[in-house]
This record gives structure tokens, C-alpha cells and sequence, in this order.
């Protein structure tokens, strides 16, 4: 695996963008990018008295070169130092609704520049060091400018996980969260590490050069300072406070915005981000349609791809993919790459210092869900307890979770033996009493996916989590004297929390029911695959022959070893009544919003939709509706009606 990282390292930096524009540019200061192979000439005589009588001024205009065409009337109350180049310009430039203003250069100083075709630059009081692409626009800064050398924040090493070091991360402008969290979590491997590192370092010896880019399109407007950065073809820097150090990779279908008093400082920003309304970012990445806005801080830290910070603080932690952030939270030295989770109003996942330093870490794990108010004291590891849910109001002491789909919860009732600082567990919960948020989180990620770059299994149930699951259940039935309460001294892996025995009871069998759920899912796509190829006859031995496809044999052990399933047909009937109890539990899930709203309030119901009509609820009686439908027209080409068949189920699940 570590070997496959830094050959994907180097295919990075063999195709990378940013590597082959910054060897242009170090070839000739930028020449190509800006104009291409446009031969250049020296101002005519009678063209230098123009510029100077248009206001226009430099200490030696032999050191000013032009392309042919190019047009004097374009350039007023301007100067121009060292070696600068000017494209042509010939269009308007739009700047708002019914207001363009021409191409060219107005009101600004130029230093050390190549500006290409039909730039407009109007009152940047210094741009020093740069090549500016066709179509930019740079309006109203006060600087913009390369100083020294740069490497525009590449090969920086990020302190993810724990903020005061030990699992550094250098990075680069293509990284992504796999890579960062192989990094962060392989600190043994010695050999690994030190290859990386010298990767890196290649890498961002690549890009180092003493001259910036604005790319194509790229939009720079009302910014004060704009210091040794990349900025990528059609991004769009408005109103920012500071971009300083950063590389900002963007293009015209996923444009970068940085805008609203954002500040964004020795940082990588990829395709389709955003900071905005005072967002800040600092010796940070964010991957791909990331977001940072409304006072959000971003530090030390890298952001997957889909996730938002707003109003919160994330500090020296690796977030992964489909994280919400949305109020005023904190999360330090957090390794979450598997993501897809929620940080609530209040949450202090921050508890990192023991007094003696800062050096505690927190992995939430896929899907977390933290209530308002929750606090999470470091160090605490819930990646093997996914789409956990802590309610509001919860303090979680150090410890370790190992149960998939739990809620805990402050106890309403304290009992003897047991601690007061312990909370309440309710293993498997999502499951038997929460399907609505289970299922709807499926739907929404894939709706909400902007990345083009990255894959995601949207799947809740597939082999890693179905092996948690298992684990867990064979953890809860090795009690051999059950009784009314059990705390990890009982049960490994319950963390700081208690569990009753009705729970007990009840998770085990949700637990094996959506195990067999699992694999009764995978058989009937396996069985159309054989009956789809014209092998109705092999499809009876599916259950029985082992296959070289990992992902049935994995499903297929589990129906045959841990439910002893051997006739193709007569698991599939099982199937059906499975589908229409999961999507009336979704259905159930949601509606006890509705009972205890109607209880609360008086036209609560006038202002709700019913769950029966939500439309997340009525998509998923379609898609039961329509599995269904496969398994009986399966179950028809294998010549075996599927009789009433009762399935064993939660009973929450069944009406």
C-alpha cells in the first residue's frame, strides 16, 4: 500500500499542472504561458511619446517589449520598471451588470512583468514579479507581487493529528486525504516515511520560482495584498483581506473563490473551493470542493473534499470527505479521513492538552455525529464504532468505542456500581430507531459529491462495516450470565458507558439482521449477473462454490457460514419482506418526529410535511418497491416462486 502512495506521489508530479506551468515559467519568466510564441518588439519612438503624454512613464522604455498590434491607447497613467512585456488587447472587459470597461493597463505600477493578451489592470499600485495570463483581470490591490524565491506553500509539513507533532505531513498541491492519512498513521514504517518526505521535497523543489502566475480568466479584485502565489486559469479573488504563499488550483468548469474578507496564508487550495465571509486559512489544504466561510478558521489542517467549516475553528486535524461543520465548534488534532460526519453548535473536540502539553489526539471515524454541546476529552477512538451519534450535551471521557450505529447518551438514571461520569450506550441504535438518518446519509452524499477527483463508497452497508457489525454481535452473545447492566468490564469495547440488557438483546438481533440483509443484497445482484448471462443452471450453486469476485465471497460466507443459507431461491425470498420492513422502519423513524411534534405544538402538522410524503421517505418505498420487483423476476427465471416467507427482524422494523 505504501509503495502504491508514493508511485501515485510521483504520478502526481508527473502530471501535475502546477509542475509543468511552473517549468515554463522558470524557462522563460512566462513568456509562453502569457503570449505564447508571439514574436516581441521594442516601442516605437513615436509610440513611447504617446504612453508619455497619456501619463505614462519608465526609467528605460528600451526594457518595455510589445507584441505587434499592440495598442498605446490601451495604457494610461502607468509605470513601468526592469523587464516588462505587453500583449495586445482589443476587448471590453465586463465588470458588472452594463458596466465594461476596455482591456489594458490603467493607474498602476508594473515591475518585472509579462501581461498577455487582453488583460485589463487598473489601479494595482504594484504588481512585481508576475506573468499574467489572457482575459485576467486584476482591479483596485494594492500589491501584487513574488518575493525571493517560493514554492507557493508546497512541501510545507502539517502537524495532523496531534498539534504539537509526531505525525507531521509534508504536502503538496494534488495530495489527497488517503495519502495524508496513510502518512499520518504509518509512522512506523521508517523507510515509508523518509521516501515520502524525499518525494515531497522533489516535488516542491519543482515548483519553486522566484516569479508568480495569474492563470487564464483569473479575477483579482479588491484585495490589498496578493504575495508569492499561483493563482489558477478562472479564479476569482474578490474582496479577500490576504492570499499570500498558497497555490490556488482552479479552471473554468471549477473555479476557485476566495472573497468576503477571506484570508488564505501558506496554503493549497484545489479545483472548487471556497473561502468566503471571513473565512481563514492557514498552512492548510483544502481538497476539492471544500468550503471555509462565515468566520470558519482552517489551521494546520487539511479539509476532504464536500466538507464545510462555517463559524468553527479546525486546528491541526486531517478532516475527511462530507464533514459539516455549520456553527460555532472546535476540533483540534482530530484524524478523521473517513468523514462524512456532523460537528454541532458547541462541540469541543478540542481537550488536547493535559496540562503538560498539547499532545492528545481524537479519531471520530466514519460518520460521527457530535450533538450541540457535546465534549469529546482526548484521547478517544471511535473508528471502530461508525455513524456514532453522541447526543447533545454529552461528555465523553477517554476511551474507545467498538460498536457500529450506537448512540450515547447522558444517563437519566444513575445505578449502583456503575460510575457517574459513565454515560449510556444504546449499541446499534441508527439501526432500530433512527433508519430515516441511516439511509437518508447515502442519498445525500451522493447528491451532494462535487469532486471529480476522488471516489467514494456511498454504501453504508459493505464488507468493512458488515465485519464490524459481526464483531460486534459475537462480542454482545458471549455473555454467558446475562444481567440488568454491563460496563466494559463485562463487554469489551463499550468505552466509558453502561449497557442494559434489553439493549443488549435488541442490538444483537439488528445487528444480524442487517448482516443478512448484506448478503441477501449481494446474492440477488450475483444471481442476475448469472441469469443475465444466459446461466440460469449456475445460479442454483451461487451459495455453495466459492468465487474468485472478493466482494460475493465475502457476502456469500457470511449467508452460508453464519446463516447456513445453501438454496439460492429460498434465500432470495427472504429478500423481499426484508426491503419492505427497512423502508417502513425509514418511514417510523421519521414519523415520531411528527407524533412528538403534534404533541408540542399546535399546528405543528400545518407546517410539516408528514413523513409518509417526505420525499426522501417516498424514495425509499421506491427503491423497495423496485427491488422487489428484481427479486421476483429473478425468482421467476430460477422457476421458483418465492412462497409467504417470515423474516426474522427487529421489532421496532415490523408493523
Amino acid at each position: 500500500m505504501n509503495h502504491k502512495l508514493i508511485q501515485k506521489l510521483w504520478q502526481a508530479a508527473a502530471h501535475s499542472e502546477l509542475v509543468q506551468t511552473i517549468s515554463s515559467l522558470r524557462g522563460d519568466g512566462g513568456r509562453l504561458l502569457a503570449l505564447g510564441d508571439t514574436s516581441l518588439r521594442p516601442l516605437y519612438r513615436d509610440e513611447i511619446a504617446q504612453l508619455e503624454s497619456q501619463g505614462n512613464s519608465s526609467p528605460d522604455w528600451s526594457r518595455v517589449r510589445v507584441v505587434d498590434g499592440f495598442d498605446y491607447r490601451r495604457i494610461h497613467r502607468s509605470s513601468f520598471h526592469g523587464d516588462v512585456v505587453l500583449g495586445r488587447c482589443t476587448r471590453q472587459v465586463k465588470l458588472a451588470e452594463g458596466f465594461e470597461l476596455p482591456a489594458g493597463i490603467y493607474q498602476s505600477t508594473l515591475v518585472n512583468c509579462i501581461i498577455g493578451p487582453d488583460v485589463l489592470i487598473r489601479d494595482v499600485k504594484l504588481l512585481a514579479n508576475y506573468a499574467v495570463c489572457e482575459n485576467a483581470v486584476l482591479f483596485d490591490c494594492s500589491a501584487i507581487t513574488c518575493e525571493g524565491k517560493t514554492r507557493f506553500g508546497n512541501g510545507a509539513e502539517l502537524p495532523l493529528g496531534i498539534e504539537s507533532g509526531g505525525r507531521e505531513v509534508a504536502v503538496f498541491a494534488e495530495i489527497d486525504v488517503e495519502t495524508a492519512a496513510s502518512v499520518a498513521c504509518s509512522r512506523a514504517c521508517h523507510a515509508f516515511q523518509k521516501e515520502y518526505r524525499q518525494a515531497v521535497g522533489d516535488y516542491a523543489a519543482q515548483v519553486e520560482s522566484s516569479r508568480g502566475l495569474i492563470g487564464p480568466g483569473a479575477i483579482v479584485r479588491a484585495t490589498p495584498k496578493v504575495r508569492n502565489t499561483y493563482v489558477g486559469a478562472a479564479a476569482q479573488i474578490d474582496g479577500a483581506t490576504l492570499i499570500a504563499d498558497s497555490t490556488i488550483l482552479s479552471n473554468a468548469e471549477e473555479p476557485v473563490r476566495i472573497e468576503s474578507g477571506a484570508c488564505v496564508s501558506r496554503s493549497l487550495l484545489q479545483w472548487g473551493t471556497r473561502v468566503a465571509t471571513l473565512g481563514v486559512v492557514e498552512r492548510s489544504v483544502l481538497t476539492e470542493h471544500s468550503h471555509v466561510e462565515q468566520h470558519g478558521k482552517v489551521a494546520d489542517s487539511l479539509l476532504g473534499p464536500n466538507s464545510t467549516v462555517e463559524s468553527g475553528e479546525v486546528t491541526a486535524s486531517l478532516v475527511g470527505p462530507f464533514v459539516n461543520m455549520h456553527h460555532q465548534a472546535l476540533l483540534i488534532a482530530t484524524l478523521w479521513p473517513e468523514g462524512k460526519g456532523n460537528v454541532s453548535y458547541g462541540v469541543n473536540a478540542g481537550s488536547n492538552h493535559t496540562s503538560r502539553a498539547p499532545d492528545q489526539e481524537f479519531r471520530p471515524g466514519e460518520g460521527a455525529f457530535l450533538g450541540l454541546g457535546v465534549s469529546v476529552k482526548f484521547p478517544a477512538d471511535f473508528t471502530q464504532a461508525p455513524y456514532l451519534v453522541v447526543a447533545s450535551a454529552t461528555t465523553l471521557l477517554p476511551q474507545k468505542i467498538c460498536f457500529p450505529f450506537s448512540l450515547v447518551n447522558a444517563p437519566a438514571v444513575q445505578y449502583p456500581d456503575v460510575s457517574p461520569a459513565y454515560n449510556q450506550i444504546i449499541p446499534a441504535w441508527l439501526l432500530t430507531d433512527n433508519l430515516f438518518a441511516l439511509k437518508r446519509n447515502e442519498s445525500k452524499f451522493r447528491a451532494r459529491n462535487r469532486a471529480r477527483r476522488t471516489t467514494f463508497a456511498f454504501e453504508v452497508l459493505r464488507p468493512d462495516m458488515v465485519d464490524l457489525m459481526r464483531d460486534a454481535y459475537r462480542r454482545l452473545a458471549a455473555v454467558r450470565q446475562p444481567k440488568e447492566i454491563y460496563t466494559d468490564r463485562d463487554i469489551e469495547g463499550l468505552g466509558k458507558s453502561f449497557l442494559l440488557e434489553a439493549h443488549r438483546v435488541a442490538a444483537m438481533v439488528a445487528y444480524q439482521y442487517f448482516v443478512r440483509y448484506y448478503g441477501l443484497l449481494a446474492l440477488k445482484d450475483e444471481v442476475a449477473g448469472a441469469v443475465n448471462g444466459s446461466a440460469d443452471e449456475s445460479a442454483a450453486g451461487l451459495l455453495v462454490t466459492p468465487s474468485s469476485n472478493p466482494g460475493w465471497e465475502h457476502a456469500r460466507r457470511i449467508l452460508s457460514d453464519d446463516f447456513r443459507l445453501r438454496d439460492v431461491a429460498g434465500a432470495l425470498c427472504l429478500l423481499p419482506p426484508m426491503l419492505e420492513e427497512i423502508a417502513r422502519g425509514v418511514q417510523q423513524s421519521k414519523a415520531k418526529d411528527d407524533e412528538r411534534g403534534a404533541r408540542i405544538i399546535d399546528d405543528y402538522l400545518e407546517a410539516h410535511a408528514p413523513a409518509a410524503e417526505h420525499p426522501f421517505v417516498r424514495e425509499c418505498w421506491a427503491d423497495a418497491r423496485r427491488l422487489q420487483r428484481e427479486v421476483h423476476e429473478l425468482l421467476a427465471r430460477l422457476q421458483a416462486p418465492c412462497p409467504g416467507h417470515e423474516s426474522v427482524h427487529p421489532s421496532h422494523i415490523a408493523v
